[in-house]
């Protein structure tokens, strides 16, 4: 699990083709690794991946072809910035939200709009991903926790403050750049339970069609 806060941004040193898939090496800052060890996950730009080895200022980490053909990480060249995160600890504040480094779909930035000192970023994504996006919600772009400013059909918008822009790979992003899109872990189990309500009788959908008798229903009292 990861809190979508960035710690640093890394650069891609090499990356070589293994079997078929792929293994990237990422320079960090120095620190970053300090208390890593084989085996431990890193997010990559919002891709939870495993380090396969390491060294003071350097991992890599194995990409799959399945993970390559769903995530903005088949667009990485060499000298390539990714944002980077290592997992939460239990110990951690949870300043972000809850996110898994599974990616939902690609995003698409469409527009930059200066908004005081922060930029208003507007993005469209899947249709079928549409429906988990709310405003005020949350949402993981390339690892990052933003809080969604407006939300209509197949489009969203996020504002980055300077801080934030100054810290990740959003300083560079360009029109038409695809991103990696990961939605709120709540609005998954959220979706489960309500299908769960469609394949009850026709007398516990009654009572289930209430926020109260879905709550009851799955142990919330």
């Amino acid at each position: 699990m990861f809190t979508g806060l960035i710690e640093v941004v890394g650069e891609i040193k090499s990356i070589k083709p293994i079997g078929g898939d792929k293994r990237l090496l990422i320079n960090c800052p120095n620190g970053f690794l300090d208390d890593c060890k084989l085996g431990d996950s890193i997010a990559v730009s919002g891709v939870c991946l495993t380090a396969v080895s390491f060294n003071d200022n350097e991992f890599s980490a194995d990409v799959s072809n399945e993970t390559l053909s769903l995530t903005s990480l088949a667009q990485l060249a060499l000298g390539s910035k990714v944002n980077l995160e290592k997992a939460l600890l239990a110990s951690s504040r949870l300043g972000g939200h809850i996110v898994s480094g599974h990616v939902d779909g690609l995003g698409v930035l469409d527009s930059i709009e200066e908004d005081g000192r922060s930029l208003k970023l507007s993005f469209s994504m899947p249709n079928d991903l549409a429906h988990y996006i709310a405003k005020k919600g949350s949402i993981t772009i390339d690892g990052i926790s933003l809080t969604v400013n407006s939300v209509e059909n197949s489009h969203f918008s996020v504002n980055i403050v300077p801080h934030t822009a100054d810290k990740t790979t959003l300083s560079e992003i360009k029109i038409g750049q695809k991103v990696n899109l990961e939605i709120d872990v709540i609005a998954r189990y959220l979706e489960r339970m309500l299908t769960k309500v469609g394949t009850e009788d026709s007398t516990a959908n009654a009572k289930n069609a209430t926020m109260l008798g879905l709550l009851e229903a799955n142990g919330f009292h």
